[in-house]
Order: structure tokens, then sequence, then C-alpha cells
């Protein structure tokens, strides 16, 4: 494709620069306006500018990415409302047998997590769930975030269902979700083993040490607070504007710490049923020697069959996604899928859905229509098309210099303008060049897109949102605040990252 016109080239620059701008840095002070307010002043812009037509603007919203997007997260609000994330932060300290024992457990439920509930939901449920273990055992949670945030996002590689992402590259491609996952999958599990090894070796000192060298502030936590730890909603939602720069303002090296508008709501606890339980045996010992009345009788009998009504809703719940999991594999429409499958959870729970409903992250889905639109129009500039022929020729991924090529520079834009939009602008480009080779080539050529761009995230702490989350909520947890700082993190993402993502390209089938 041709440059466009010299005014649409510069106009339609401007306004993906200011995109670009405010998804990076969402809380900058000219305009602080947030990720979700500068897609859509992007895309405003792309039509505005002339650029694009309406038409052509609604025409650019990839409608069964956001619905596919909407089906997943109503489907994580209904598991963890099933406590599944419950379970899984239990079985971090389950019989462990030391810190090096809990950074592999760390890394293989993030990992599997991620994989089918998204990187951004596990590491919002599970880092504070981290921090008390660490804190409990007196070891320093610098390790145990680094180990969470970088196999989440290595995790989340393995599905379409896995980040945002890749649901867009799933969807573009039509790679079914079984394909997506054997091709991927043998690498995913390689660079977790991996990254957790880097781990162990750069920390294996500190890790080997009971006593927290970093921070000697920390509230030490008891096993019974552990246990008890009830997990917030999982909304993939992102901090305020104005929480972020106050943070910015006395720590810069988390200046992005505006990831989520409603950080906040995620973290409520819900604890009114362990209350209940503790009403239940105060009473219990005051009157156990007085005989139960008829009237408490039945309140009992009314308590045992809600107890098993709850109980059966949960076991339908994991029924009901294991059964999409299953449709997703045969290869059913990955959108229709979900959404069906967060439908029959809304009917099962035979309640007014409204207050689940409102748990799911609406801005999210706003940002991404805007991302289509702004983006959309940059491509139609032709910036997009001219920097690619003059890559081409040497991004070929038949040949091995190719591959490192075409992965340098996803690896770079990546962290630059960020994965979905790198996806956006070089999906269709990679995979055009490699279908002109074989259509192996072309589905290798999005299964190395999809890889490279995820774990790219983990390079620097602004590399993805699952690295600002796991900063944002340790700093801001209760009593365990923990500032993860950019050094700290790019002094492991880097040699983490590198490594990673070069075994990763060996087994991608």
């Amino acid at each position: 494709m041709a440059l466009a016109a010299t005014y649409k080239v510069v106009l339609g620059s401007i306004a993906f620069a200011i995109f670009w701008v405010l998804a990076v840095f969402p809380a900058v002070p000219l305009l602080p306006i947030g990720r979700t307010g500068g897609s859509l002043l992007g895309a405003m812009l792309m039509v505005l500018f002339g650029i694009i037509t309406p038409d052509e603007a609604y025409a650019a919203i990839d409608q069964p990415i956001l619905g596919l997007l909407f089906g997943t997260m109503v489907i994580s609000v209904y598991l963890e409302r099933a406590d599944m994330f419950k379970y899984l932060g239990k079985l971090l300290s389950w019989k462990s047998k030391g810190a090096k024992d809990l950074i592999c457990r760390i890394c293989l439920v993030s990992a599997i997590s991620s994989a089918f509930f998204t990187n951004d939901t596990t590491c919002v449920i599970l880092t504070e769930f981290v921090l008390k273990i660490a804190r409990q055992h007196n070891l320093p949670p610098h390790p145990f975030l680094l180990a969470l945030a970088s196999s989440a996002n290595i995790g989340s590689s393995a599905t379409p269902i896995g980040n945002p992402q890749n649901l867009v590259i799933a969807v573009q491609s039509k790679i079914s979700f079984g394909d997506f996952l054997v091709g991927v999958l043998p690498a995913m599990l390689v660079g977790v083993s991996v990254n957790a090894l880097i781990l162990i070796i750069m920390y294996w000192r500190l890790l080997s040490v009971h006593k927290d060298e970093e921070d000697g502030t920390g509230e030490i936590v008891g096993e019974d607070d552990v246990s008890s730890h009830r997990f917030s909603p999982a909304t993939m939602s992102h901090i305020s504007a104005s929480n972020s720069m106050d943070h910015v303002q006395s720590s810069p090296n988390n200046m992005n710490g505006s990831l989520a508008t409603h950080l906040d709501s995620l973290r409520n606890r819900v604890n009114s049923g362990d209350q209940l339980e503790i009403q239940r045996s105060a009473c219990g010992s005051i009157d156990s020697n007085v005989k139960s009345s008829p009237t408490q009788f039945s309140e009992e009998k009314e308590s045992k069959t809600e107890h098993w009504k709850n109980k059966m809703w949960k076991s339908c719940v994991y029924l009901v996604t294991i059964g999409m999991l299953v449709a997703l594999l045969m290869g059913l429409n990955m959108s229709w899928t979900a959404i069906a499958a967060s439908l029959a959870l809304v009917v099962l729970d035979f309640k007014d859905a409204g207050p689940c409903l409102e748990k799911v992250s609406y801005p999210l889905l706003l940002f991404f229509c805007g991302m289509f639109i702004t983006v959309e129009g940059f491509n139609r500039t032709g910036i997009p098309s001219t920097l690619w022929n003059f890559m081409e020729p040497h991004a070929k991924v038949d040949r091995v210099s190719g591959i490192a090529v075409l992965a340098v520079v996803i690896l770079l834009l990546s962290n630059v303008a960020s994965n979905v939009p790198t996806v956006l602008l070089l999906g269709g480009r990679v995979a055009a060049s490699a279908a002109v080779i074989s259509g192996s080539e072309e589905k290798k050529a999005w299964l190395i897109l999809a890889w490279v761009s995820t774990v790219a995230g983990n390079l620097s702490l602004l590399g993805s949102a699952a690295n600002l989350i796991v900063c944002e909520q340790a700093r801001r947890a209760p009593h365990l605040g923990y500032t993860l700082s950019f050094w700290n993190h790019l002094k492991f993402g880097v040699p983490s990252t590198l490594i990673v993502t070069a075994i990763g390209l060996i087994l991608i089938r």
C-alpha cells in the first residue's frame, strides 16, 4: 500500500501518537484521561481528520473479539464466586517444602491459570495471596511477585483466551483452539520451567535465608490468615489515573501504575461467609449443653439444604467451564462458545445477573473498540506498509535469521507500542508474507507473533498489564505493602525474556 496524501499521513500520525502516548502513559499530566479515553479520542480524531469514514470506523471494530473477551470475563466472575481461584491459592501453600518449591508452584499455578482465565485475571486474584504466603514464611516478596507476573505472561501465550493479543490472532488467523494450543504449549511449558530456573538461580542466596533482606518492616502472617483469604472479583479493569499520578510523584519507578480504573473494587473481600461461620461457632460453644428446639432443628435443616445447593451450583459452574473448553478444542466458534457458556452460568445462577455483569470491565471493551478504529486509520496512512516493505526481505520465517529479525522487531515494538497494537499492525502483513512460502509457514508466523508479543511483556515493568497489576496490587495491599521497582524488574526481565523467547522460537510448531 502506497503512502496516502501528505495531510492524511500527518494528521493520522498525530491521532495515532495521541493514542500511543495515552496507552503507554495513561496519566500523562497534559491529558490525564486514561487508556480508554485515549483510545476513543484517537478513534474520533481519525474520523474527524477524514482518515477513515464513520462507516469504515464501525466496520473496523472486530465484534467476534469483543464477544470472546466479554464471555471470558463473565465466566471468570462466576468462577471466582465458585471459589475456583481460592482453591488455586491454597494449592500454593499446601505441603510447601521451602522457598524454591514455592517459586516453582507459583510459576506453574500462575501459568496454567493464565492460559485459561487470562493473565490479568490471575494477577489480580493471586497477588495478595502470594504476598501473604511470602510474609508467612518470612521470605522476601520480590522473587515471588516476579514469578507470578512473568509466569502469567508466559502461560497466557498457550491459548487464544490467555490474553487479548492472542484473541486477536486467533480470530484473524482462524487457527482453531486445539491447533493453537498444540502449537504453543511445548514452548510455554519449557518457557515456564526455564523462567522458574532463572528466578531460583538469580535469587538463590536470598531464597536460602529465611529473612526479608529487602524490607524488614513486613508483617508476619499466620496460617489462619492465609487460609481465610478471600479473593476479589476478576474484572480485568484499570487503575484510576489520579491514583496513578499520586504514585508517580512518590515513586518514579512505578510511573505507569494507572493500569486499572476500578482496582479498589477488585480488592473487596467477601467476608460474610466467614462471619457467619464465626457466629455459628460462638453459638455452638455457648449453647452446647442446651437441647435444640424445633425451630433450631428447622434452621439447621435449611442450612444443610443451602449447603448442598451451593455445592451443586459450584459443580455446575465447573462443568460448564469444562464444557466450554471441550467445545473450543472441538473447533466450535470461540466467540459464541464463550458467550453461550457465560449465559448458561447466568441462567444456572437463577438470580438477577446485574451484580455479576457489573464486574465485567466495560472500559476494556471500549478501549478495544477505539483501538481497532485508531489502528485501522493508521494503516490507511500507508506508514505501516511502507515500513514493513523495508523489513520484509529480512524477516522471512523460513530461515533462522529471518525469524530472529522478526522476533526482535516484535519484541521492541511490543514494548514501545504495546502488544495488542503490535499484533494489529503486524499480524496481517507477517502472515501474508509467510503465506507466499506455504500455508504451514503462515500458521507458524501467527504463532511466532503470539509467542514473542506475549513473552515480550516480561522485558520491563511497563511491558504488560499483568506486570503493572502485580506492582500496584502489591504496593496497595493492606499491612503487606511492597514496592516492586522498575529496575529490580528489569534486572530479571531482560535475561528471562531473551532466553525464554529464544527457546520458545525453537519449539513453536
